[in-house]
């Protein structure tokens, strides 16, 4: 479940211990262990469309119709839906007063700390930290860090920690030498530290215990960069321990890591456990389908069956994109990782995502097995830093490598510099030439003409048409990727308007050499070149309603070929 962007802190001044006291939740009734007195908060109300209120602090938690936390103080002028003992009900008002109250939260024996007050389904944020609080009480010098995706949520679990130790009996305490926000030191000369994710926050420090919550929610390139300053920290130490705790959001580094511990034989030293939704008492297959009608089948699926699921309204269906596998490359050489290496006879294409280099998105160069059907993807090069300039002499090499691949390039902007210095500069021969056919968008041209230029400039029209071949290709396994990243990317890889791209904080370097590739296997001098003809073969295994999606565009061939004509010696 999506946390929220500012987390609670609770103040409390008394708690009392109670026996035999239950309380309604969603998964039925459960036992409450503590009730606890807090400081003074103001006081709001929330009214709901059918009726229901409910009277609390201004950060009181509630839950929207997607089952995410809100604050109360948030759920309006925005209109939001939230949970209620009578299902989903919108909010028609919330009214905030300069009045303050002591107010009564709860300890719930419950593992997912939701209850109802007033019927409308409220939230106790009580998480066990037992393993951290014994190894800092019972251990010397032990240093641990709680790294959470949002520095707030890491200070909330910090502050649960310091709870629970102020509940142990005083024989067990340690005494306190520093107790703040931020971090705790124990007499005992231990310590916990709560940071952000990012690549400095626990840089250069030595920690015997690193714990990682939410890791699936933090931003791909964030995630990568701060496990990358990270690891020396968790391999400095023999019993240095690291814990990385998340819901499931996508495919990413997360996913890659739980997926790579689950293999057999693992291929990594991380030991995954999962805990279903089926383990927790109360919870039963009346408790799924009610919980189901309320967020929704994928909902479900990712926050309590714990599936690795992309975003939704992909261009890749979901079904496909789970069914996808990567593998580790058999060399990474210089941001060059290859699956397979070059073989005689075979032909390969290359296809060039070209960026400024400045440390954002990525120059790409893909390499495809086009000698049969299915096509594979064989190697790939991926560097945010490299210039355009410096790009031309790292596709060169590459490119003789796999047999004088043919190599198309993207030359929107910065991209017609370096198809230039490819053919010009390098005098690299085999590059894809374009010439512009009015209504009838781009093709791929044998170069006799004045008008063909190098490389191919993305359209609406070309990508368009190579999101539809994509997509037919992948679906019907006619591409074969085996890429982490290029996977990754696929799953948030979604319509935006009339147009597909990626998701916000996610990139689409890789899937968009894959558009450009799956665009420039039908077109007529490639099919000529590579004797196949991918619109017919996926014809025949799923018939005519396969080639009518392939059609999308708008436009009609007149039957009439091109006057340069085509030719097996092309580039």
């Amino acid at each position: 479940m999506q946390k929220l962007s500012e987390t609670v802190n609770r103040k409390f001044i008394e708690s009392f211990d109670v026996d035999d006291w239950e309380i309604k939740t969603d998964s039925g009734w459960s036992d409450i262990s503590y009730i606890h007195k807090t400081i003074k908060y103001k006081k709001y109300k929330i009214i709901l469309s059918n009726g229901m209120f409910l009277e609390c602090a201004d950060n009181h938690i509630v839950f929207d119709e997607n089952m995410d936390e809100i604050f109360v103080k948030d759920c309006m002028p925005n209109i939001t839906k939230i949970q209620t003992t009578d299902g989903i009900h919108t909010v028609v008002q919330v009214i905030g007063s300069c009045e303050s109250e002591n107010m009564y939260d709860l300890t719930l024996d419950d593992e997912n700390h939701r209850f109802y007050t007033n019927d409308i389904l409220s939230h106790n944020s009580v998480t066990s930290v037992a393993y951290i609080l014994h190894e800092i009480l019972f251990n010397k010098f032990h240093n641990a860090a709680i790294v959470a995706n949002k520095a707030d949520l890491a200070r909330e679990l910090l502050s649960k920690i310091k709870l629970a130790y102020e509940h142990l009996p005083l024989w067990l305490q340690q005494g306190i030498c520093e107790w703040n926000k931020g971090n705790i030191e124990l007499e005992n000369g231990s310590k916990v530290i709560a940071a952000a994710t990012s690549s400095g926050s626990i840089r250069g420090y030595a920690y015997n215990t690193i714990f990682l919550d939410e890791f699936a929610f933090v931003p791909e390139n964030l995630a990568t960069e701060f496990f990358r300053s990270v690891y020396p920290t968790i391999t400095s130490g023999k019993d240095t321990k690291c814990i990385i705790v998340s819901t499931p959001k996508g495919m990413n580094l997360f996913y890659k890591m739980w997926t790579e511990a689950n293999a057999s034989p693992p291929r990594n030293e991380y030991k995954p456990f999962e805990m279903h939704w089926s383990e927790v008492p109360g919870r039963d297959k009346k408790w799924k389908a009610s919980t189901i009608a309320n967020i929704g089948l994928e909902d479900f699926a990712q926050e309590y069956e714990a599936e690795f699921i992309g975003s939704i309204n992909t261009l890749i269906n979901t079904q496909t994109i789970k069914n996808l596998v990567f593998r580790d490359p058999l060399k990474v050489d210089n941001n060059l990782s290859i699956y397979e290496y070059s073989q005689k006879g075979k032909l390969y294409g290359i296809t060039v995502d070209v960026a400024e280099g400045v440390g954002l998105d990525s120059s790409i160069i893909n390499v495809f097995d086009i000698s049969e059907m299915p096509y594979k993807q064989v190697a790939i090069y991926k560097d945010n830093t490299i210039t355009p300039m410096m790009l031309p002499t790292k596709i060169l090499p590459i490119a003789q490598h796999y047999n004088n691949a043919l190599v198309l390039v993207e030359t929107n902007s910065i991209g017609a510099q370096v198809a230039s210095i490819l053919h010009y500069d390098l005098e690299y021969e085999n590059l894809v030439k374009t010439v512009n056919r009015g209504k009838r968008g781009q093709r791929i041209t044998p170069g006799f003409s004045s008008k063909s230029t190098l490389g191919v400039k993305t359209t609406i029209s070309t990508k368009k048409m190579g999101c539809v071949n994509f997509k037919t290709f992948m679906e019907n396994q006619q591409l074969i990727l085996c890429d982490f990243n290029t996977i990754a990317e696929i799953s948030t890889f979604t319509k935006h308007g009339e147009s597909w791209s990626a998701d916000e904080g996610s990139h689409d370097d890789a899937v968009m050499t894959c558009v450009l590739f799956s665009w420039m296997t039908t077109q007529e001098i490639f099919k000529s070149y590579t004797n196949l003809d991918i619109q017919k073969q996926i014809y025949n295994s799923r018939e005519k309603e396969i080639l009518d999606d392939l059609l999308p565009i708008g436009f009609i061939d007149d039957g009439l070929d091109d006057t340069e004509g085509f030719g097996a010696a092309m580039w």
